[in-house]
């Protein structure tokens, strides 16, 4: 092992040593890779550092704040009094800046702007981001755009089109093109050099979801995208491009953006990423002339050649703060703890495991294995849920650097209610929940089970490895067997529903209860088609009738009501574990500026970073 590790060691920095030397090139050492590069698709943090420096959104954040805003590919931030916004705050313009390039040569137009919007929500993937541009422009009343196609033409999506995208009659392409020249058009349209958003009821949150470092409305060179076989940007055929796999877009492991820096070479197998500089960037050129974001999941390793020198940022995690803290005393970085994050760890329970998972075992309750529809038992998910010791896991694995909360709603958010029930580490009260599952078969028979997590995350690997030793501990025939595997792997498993539990973390993609109630808890959430058909049904009887109402309620004593009443709900049904609020991390080298944390930012914006060396 130790040798495996020293040539490792010797090839990275034989890589790195071009870049190490170089006071124009910022090297970043993480975990994992992106998913994509499409922001159609991005939904990941790795996918979104890299969205965020290759493409520019109308609008960006003042600095830390989450609700001041400054001008980008629009020159203007709207609001009421510049009346860019209209008084019943329904009509949104942004005046389109002139002049600006994207890194294919082409010159960005109110047209890419439209179409990237267009796109967006006409290709509308399976668990993607772009339920939150649906959600802004209908006030509320989709999240995605089939059940929008539905509610305007009274027919299913699925009874419109078939699975290999072919309409089913003429009548369904009549609607599906009405559809989009009636409803989704006249939303984002253009009024001589600007963009005009049209939505159907106010909605709080839209300049906050339509902000940079939101990959999901970054905009993209619409030419270069229907040249290279994106969307066409007809009505007739739009059908044909919604809901693709990431890797069937043109967009996913190339750049059409403007932003400050283009992509140089995305290399998955060694899991790095190489962006340059972009010298003809509107807002001017970046300090930093080329940067290097590697995936080295191997602590060790990532430590070694930061502790070196060769590394400018390193990804510590909160079980190394100690070491982290001995280089900063030696003068080798400097850390920064212990600042908000608007984000949550959870473990969350598949109520119907989709066709075809690996990670069943027999696929049967028979000691060897357990069926797809494990976890729609209360008792089963109780039973889970009590083994986990999340105070021991707080102060032992991440130094103190999380707090635990009732649910998946950071503290500090609109609705949080510190009243309501820490998650309890009790094995005695787990046996009982056990004892009862599937009619007292789980405890006569027993279960096997993997429970998955991304390498390089530590957290993640103890929390797996944790709850396993407890599961196990309760019956010798409970077999719960932690596996580690790459982190598009694991995505792409927990995305297509194939794990019967997994633990996910969520960044605030912006700063209301919203994005976590629903995205967590709702019916149509992001995370709602994870946990199966039979949790979707749960929430379309239970919570979602609440959620919509805080939605789009401007009372704030009236959502926190609502919110209360959501969340007693789903911890008394085990929904899932709310893990941790983590707070925050970060080690650079001692030379690094222009580093601050923020509340939905995902990894760096290296526009704004430079070395002093």
């Amino acid at each position: 092992m130790r040798k495996i590790l020293l040539v490792t060691l010797t090839v990275l920095f034989l890589s790195l040593v071009a870049f190490a030397s170089d006071p124009e090139t910022f090297v970043n050492l993480t975990i994992g890779e992106p998913e994509t590069l499409d922001p159609l698709h991005s939904y990941d943090t790795a996918s979104g550092e890299v969205i965020l420096n290759l493409y520019d959104n109308l609008i960006q954040y003042n600095g830390e704040s989450v609700t001041d805003y400054l001008p980008m590919i629009s020159t203007q931030v709207p609001s009421v009094e510049n009346g860019l916004i209209s008084p019943e705050g329904t009509v949104y313009t942004f005046p389109i800046r002139e002049g600006v390039k994207f890194h294919t040569g082409n010159v960005l137009t109110p047209e890419d702007v439209k179409y990237s919007f267009h796109r967006y929500i006409l290709g509308d993937p399976s668990g993607g981001p772009q339920w939150m541009i649906i959600e802004a422009l209908t006030g509320g009343a989709h999240a995605s755009v089939e059940s929008w196609f539905e509610a305007y033409s009274g027919m299913p999506y699925s009874e419109a089109v078939d699975a290999d995208k072919n309409v089913v009659s003429e009548e369904a392409r009549q609607k599906l093109i009405s559809f989009y020249e009636e409803v989704v058009s006249p939303k984002v349209k253009i009024e001589g050099n600007s963009v005009v958003f049209t939505l159907d009821a106010p909605w709080g949150p839209f300049m906050n979801t339509i902000a940079h470092f939101g990959s999901w409305a970054a905009i993209t060179d619409s030419k270069w995208g229907i040249e290279n076989g994106a969307w066409d940007g007809k009505a007739d055929g739009w059908w044909k491009w919604h809901d693709l796999e990431p890797q069937e877009s043109p967009y996913h492991n190339a750049d059409a953006g403007s932003g400050p820096f283009k992509l140089v070479e995305w290399d998955s197998a060694e899991m790095k990423v190489v962006l340059e500089r972009f010298d003809d960037y509107w807002a001017g050129p970046a300090t930093i002339k080329n940067v290097v974001i590697w995936g080295i999941d191997e602590f060790s390793t990532r430590k070694a050649i930061f502790e070196a020198g060769d590394a400018d940022i390193a990804y510590f995690g909160a079980p190394y703060l100690d070491q982290a803290e001995a280089l900063a005393a030696e003068g080798k970085a400097v850390v920064t703890k212990g600042y908000p994050t608007a984000s949550i760890t959870s473990l969350h329970f598949n109520w119907l495991v989709a066709e075809g998972s690996e990670y069943l075992g027999s696929g049967k309750l028979d000691g060897n294995g357990v069926p797809r529809d494990f976890f729609s038992d209360i008792h089963v998910r109780r039973g889970f849920a009590y083994c986990y010791d999340g105070a021991t896991f707080v102060d032992e694995v991440l130094n103190g650097l999380g707090e635990l909360v009732p649910t998946d709603l950071p503290k500090g958010f609109l609705g949080y209610d510190e009243t309501l029930p820490l998650p309890e580490f009790n094995l005695a009260k787990a046996a009982e929940e056990f004892k009862k599952a599937w009619g007292g078969e789980v405890w006569e028979k027993g279960f096997k089970i993997q429970l998955l997590y991304n390498t390089g995350n530590d957290a993640r690997q103890t929390i797996a490895e944790m709850l396993a030793y407890f599961v196990n501990s309760i019956n010798p025939k409970f077999k719960v067997e932690p596996l580690g595997v790459q982190w598009p792997t694991y995505l792409a498993a927990q995305r297509n529903g194939f794990l019967p539990l997994f633990t996910i973390g969520w960044l605030a993609d912006y700063p209301d209860p919203h994005n976590f109630i629903a995205t967590y808890y709702a019916s149509y959430g992001a995370y709602a088609s994870r946990q199966g058909v039979p949790f979707q049904e749960w929430a379309a009887a239970n919570v979602d009738a609440e959620i919509s109402a805080a939605a789009v309620s401007i009372d704030n004593q009236e959502r926190i009501k609502l919110y209360r009443s959501v969340q007693e709900k789903v911890i008394d049904a085990a929904i899932g574990i709310p893990l941790y609020m983590p707070t925050g991390l970060n080690v650079r080298a001692p030379w690094v500026e222009g580093w601050y944390p923020h509340l939905v930012r995902s990894g760096f914006y290296y526009y704004q970073l430079s070395k002093n060396q």
